[in-house]
């Protein structure tokens, strides 16, 4: 792929499909692939985390009603087909004959208690996304009708994220907690092992009802958070694959002639996040002031090599709604020190936290460091256990730090309602307020005409780019490699791996 046609992406995933399907079939099924990642799980209870980390090896386990498998467009998965009553309020979905991975059958009820669960459950992390739903009802065993209290336009994209996996009622009812280290899903593979912070072990689900999928007998996730360790390990053939490759080592590893570099079209935007709740950052104008003093061309141009793209926006390059010409900050120091001193700002410090191991992180907060000193705001840089980063986050234990997102939906509702839409996870855990943003996202999510959507939207972009809800910095592909053995390894635009027909060559 060349670095510069990132932009079409389902150009691209349609291309990089075609190729995966010719090649797989030289190669054999079973096999177990060893994927190297940054850090380990938190969980596996799909209500009740965000991370990416989850998600990823979520997304092979369970099975939802439908699923975007291109990034680009929805597709059949427990249900074989739909309808949408005319007045846009009730959605009807016939489910195909499935299974989970105990064996018991999949069901109405089922369906009926997840999606239920999920908007009402407490610690459902993205309920408030699902207020939408007025009810839920088996009309029999094979159909479930879902109504909502008003038309909403991104619903079926919703119903396609991760936390609307289909689970089995008995196994959540009887295991309750414990079901978040035990789970049970209906997708390609199951939990067969997790060895708390080395490795989770997935294994075929033979219940599966994706007729011959997976390929795969097992997939493991190590937990290595050094990345030149993950590397190594890959280039020794004691792993298959890794994923979080710095930018640093794209070349390189473009010459090895038993690896394979995946920059794979991404939904994926770096951004510096900046937390509301600790003064002076409640004001405006010094994240104004941050946010002028943060110099994106540099950090593109180092931390990325050139592979990374300048942001300009909360939502995604390419993506749905995503404005090109939202405005943004001018690196402009002088301008910004300007802004601190009428504002009565001296001698302000602030503590940048980041992800022990992640050299990229590291890089971009030395590269931060270094730039704000230019104003004279002095950055202390803390390094936490990668296990341990989620935490202080949600705790709200930083002044600055490095997040990136992935879409989970082709729609721009569950970003918009995540990062500025003031929902139960206090915008990114940024502690950022705005009601009329929040309203902005509310009115958006039930407009159904394209072009007043897309206004919303913009204007969204508009007001959180003033508002500094945080500070853009980039957006790349993903970056993952595997060895020159492994066939049909790569990620969607939304982060899913797809695992179900990778193949493995034995004799490699």
């Amino acid at each position: 792929m060349t670095r510069r046609l990132m932009r079409a992406a389902s150009a691209m995933v349609l291309a990089a499909g075609l190729a995966f399907a010719a090649a797989t079939s030289a190669f054999a099924d079973g096999g177990v692939l060893r994927i190297g990642r940054d850090a380990d799980s938190t969980g596996f209870d799909p209500v009740k985390t965000i991370q990416n980390l989850d998600i990823w090896v979520m997304n092979n386990m369970n099975a939802f009603l439908v699923r975007s498998m291109d990034g680009v467009n929805l597709e059949p998965d427990l249900a074989e087909s739909w309808s949408i009553s005319d007045d846009g309020l009730v959605y009807t979905f016939n489910l195909r004959d499935a299974k989970f991975s105990d064996g018991t059958d999949v069901t109405a009820g089922d369906v009926v208690f997840s999606l239920t669960r999920l908007r009402d459950d407490p610690e459902s992390v993205q309920g408030a996304m699902y207020q939408i739903i007025k009810s839920v009802d088996a009309v029999d065993d094979k159909t479930v009708a879902i109504t909502l209290n008003e038309p909403s336009a991104p619903f079926l994209a919703t119903l396609a994220m991760f936390s609307a996996a289909i689970v089995p009622e008995h196994a959540v009812t009887e295991m309750g907690d414990d079901f978040n280290t035990n789970p049970v899903g209906a997708g390609a593979f199951r939990l067969k092992e997790w060895e708390r912070g080395v490795k989770v072990v997935l294994e075929k689900n033979e219940y599966y009802w994706e007729e011959g999928l997976p390929k795969l007998d097992g997939v493991e996730w190590h937990a290595i958070a050094d990345d030149n360790t993950r590397i190594l390990k890959v280039q020794a053939g004691e792993l298959d694959a890794a994923i979080f490759i710095p930018f640093n080592r794209v070349t390189d590893l473009e010459a090895d002639p038993d690896i394979n570099v995946h920059l794979d079209p991404s939904t994926r935007q770096d951004h510096l996040l900046v937390n509301h709740s600790h003064a002076p950052l409640d004001n405006k104008a010094v994240r104004q002031a941050l946010h002028m003093a943060v110099d994106q061309g540099a950090i593109v141009d180092v931390v990325t090599f050139g592979l990374g793209t300048p942001a300009n926006s909360y939502l995604p390059l390419g993506a749905l709604y995503y404005n090109p010409d939202n405005e943004t900050y001018a690196y402009d120091p002088d301008k910004a020190r300007e802004m601190l001193d009428a504002e009565g700002i001296e001698d302000l410090e602030l503590t940048y936290m980041v992800s022990a191991g992640d050299k990229v992180e590291e890089q971009t907060a030395i590269l931060v460091k270094d730039q704000l000193a230019q104003i004279d705001v002095d950055v202390n840089i803390v390094k936490v256990d990668p296990s341990q980063f989620w935490d202080e986050l949600t705790s709200g234990n930083y002044d600055l730090t490095v997040g990136y997102w992935t879409n989970d939906i082709i729609d721009p509702d569950q970003k918009s309602t995540f990062s500025v839409g003031m929902d139960d996870n206090l915008n990114y855990y940024t502690w950022y307020e705005n009601q009329d943003v929040a309203d902005m996202v509310a009115a958006a999510r039930v407009e159904l005409d394209h072009d007043k959507r897309q206004a919303i939207y913009y204007e969204i972009q508009a007001q959180a780019k003033d508002d500094v809800n945080w500070i853009d910095l980039y957006y790349s592909p993903f970056r993952n490699i595997s060895r020159s053995n492994v066939q049909g390894f790569m990620q969607n635009p939304l982060g899913r791996m797809m695992l179900e027909e990778v193949t493995i060559d034995p004799a490699s």
